[in-house]
């Protein structure tokens, strides 16, 4: 993967298809190299099948879907923190580890979160379902 980008020399278009290219990139740099990203993608497929299952309403759709977007990009932002951090320092230093120990918790937070976002909303439905 190349480090270094020089993307002052593209203008227009061609720097919006440059860019969505690199965006690309870090999303396949991710999922080949982070297992938490493929439990996310798991997890958010099981939620959507389960959300077509249950029929939930476009605002429901709406809401479920800014959820798993939010928590995919704090995913790739903790993957991000996590490669400049061992960029800097591959020994020990407590601050590195405090770095990459708040990223993760905000990635944890966000995915609780999310989890409890699905559970409000497809809860109800999933009771119901089982006549309780």
């Amino acid at each position: 993967m190349q480090v270094s980008r020089n993307k002052s020399k593209y203008t227009g278009i061609k720097r919006i298809v440059y860019s969505t290219k690199y965006s690309i990139d870090g999303l396949i740099y991710a999922y080949r190299n982070e297992k938490s990203l493929w439990l996310h993608a798991i997890f958010s497929v099981l939620g959507i099948a389960l959300g077509l299952f249950l029929k939930i309403s476009p605002t429901q759709w709406g809401i479920i879907l800014i959820t798993l977007a939010v928590v995919l990009a704090f995913e790739l932002v903790n993957t991000a923190v996590e490669a400049v951090v061992d960029m800097v320092t591959l020994e020990y230093n407590e601050l590195a580890r405090i770095a990459k120990d708040c990223c993760s918790a905000a990635t944890c937070v966000m995915t609780f979160c999310g989890l409890a976002i699905f559970v409000i909303i497809c809860g109800p439905k999933i009771l119901a379902l089982f006549g309780l």
